[in-house]
């Protein structure tokens, strides 16, 4: 019983970023929680039970999410969502054989730090939009004024619980975010319950089956880079907070796969794919709660909830500028989780070789850069990903070292 409700307070901590993927992107928030449950069952089946982690909704699909409903339709994204899990997979096989370097040698930080920096930038006009109550074609849906202070209160109430609360409520700014903003757009009456009056009490949810496109999935594959950087760091955390080092046993390439199994499985119904939650990292750390039995409870409580049909329609009665708000500061932070993978790995920019490939990576991104042939086209977060690899491995390892000059030497050259 203790574990049930220890699990149950875990989906708690994950709830509010779980279910804002779908919410911003317009997949179903009870599909995206069957999928999280279901997802976290299939990683401890393929991990052992071994590891204390949450599964669900994944941050960097979020602009590859939008862009490829907007273009080719929910089950097309589905089916190019599939294929980023079996990179998963494929990337679980490869550390198996020849080890973690390969990953290092591969994804170096000179080419994971733009690309995470694309995924939080290039959507900063869809969270400033929301956040005024504008669509995406920048129609004027909701009152500017009510928007911005709706907008406000939850940017403003998540800055406070990130930065100044203790304890448990430090895991939930999301979620607390979400309750003050919503709590104001009743105030605004703004907020219609007539989907939340239609829907049953119990009902299945709205699963979308995958249909294959090769541009979807051409486009998907390369937005994997950035969220398999971030499981290896997830999993360096929580081997850190329980003193047991998972990258041994189980070992990364099972935890790798079964991340990508996740993925696979989540997207077979029309969930957004799974990644880690470091959220509930934290709340393992805040608890002590070492064992991965809670998890399990955890996604069975997730799997209960989706089949709440006024759950899922009530969730999706949440109005845009509560989630433009929250939004500002996520993707934010995403942006500056890539500008800290740089930092914190001493990638010199003096370097040509650096400096090229972060340049062309960040304007290829954030600019919309295109290249196509005939139907297929890749663009985004997918294109920069492949040219920043590409670039990595074609330029010369010591290129611009011997073109380094310092400030201190062309002083003394002038003197």
């Amino acid at each position: 019983m203790r574990n049930a409700i220890q699990g149950a307070q875990m989906l708690f901590v994950a709830f509010g970023a779980l279910v804002l993927v779908p919410l911003l992107t317009g997949l179903d928030p009870s599909v995206a929680l069957f999928g999280a449950g279901v997802g976290t069952l299939i990683f401890q089946i393929i991990t052992r039970r071994s590891v204390p982690i949450f599964l669900a909704s994944s941050f960097a699909f979020i602009a590859p999410i939008l862009y490829g409903v907007q273009t080719w339709g929910v089950p097309a994204t589905m089916g190019g969502l599939m294929t980023a899990g079996f990179v998963y997979v494929a990337m679980g096989a490869l550390i198996k054989v020849r080890g973690v370097e390969l990953i290092h040698q591969l994804l170096p930080p000179v080419v994971v730090g733009p690309v995470i920096m694309v995924i939080g930038l290039g959507l900063a006009p869809v969270a400033v939009n929301m956040a005024l109550g504008k669509g995406g074609d920048g129609t004027q849906l909701i009152d500017a004024d009510a928007s911005l202070i709706i907008a406000g209160a939850s940017l403003l109430t998540t800055i406070g619980l990130s930065v100044f609360a203790k304890g448990f409520l430090k895991l939930t700014p999301i979620l607390g975010g979400i309750i003050v903003g919503y709590a104001l757009s009743l105030a605004y009456g703004i907020v219609d319950f007539t989907p939340v009056h239609q829907a049953a009490w119990l009902a299945m949810p709205n699963f979308t089956l995958p249909e294959f496109n090769i541009n979807a999935v051409l486009f998907m594959i390369p937005v994997a880079i950035a969220p398999a950087v971030e499981h290896v760091g997830d999993m360096l955390a929580i081997s850190n907070v329980t003193g047991k080092n998972y990258l041994k046993k189980p070992g990364l390439h099972r935890t790798i796969t079964g991340d990508g199994v996740a993925t696979i499985a989540a997207s077979m119904v029309g969930a957004p794919p799974n990644t880690t939650y470091s959220e509930v990292t934290g709340a393992v750390m805040l608890t002590k709660a070492f064992n991965p039995v809670i998890m399990t409870w955890a996604a069975v409580t997730a799997i209960v909830l989706a089949l709440v049909g006024k759950l899922g329609a009530a969730l999706q009665t949440i109005p845009m500028p509560v989630m433009g708000g929250i939004m500002i500061l996520l993707f934010g932070s995403i942006a500056t989780v890539g500008l800290n993978t740089l930092i914190k790995n001493n990638v010199d920019l003096h370097k040509s070789r650096n400096l090229v490939i972060v340049a062309i990576t960040l304007v290829f991104g954030i600019g919309g850069m295109a290249f196509g042939i005939g139907e297929f086209s890749l663009q985004g977060v997918s294109l920069c990903g492949i040219v920043a690899i590409v670039l990595n491995l074609i330029l010369p390892k010591d290129l611009g070292e011997n073109h380094v000059v310092d400030n201190a030497q062309i002083e003394q050259e002038n003197n």
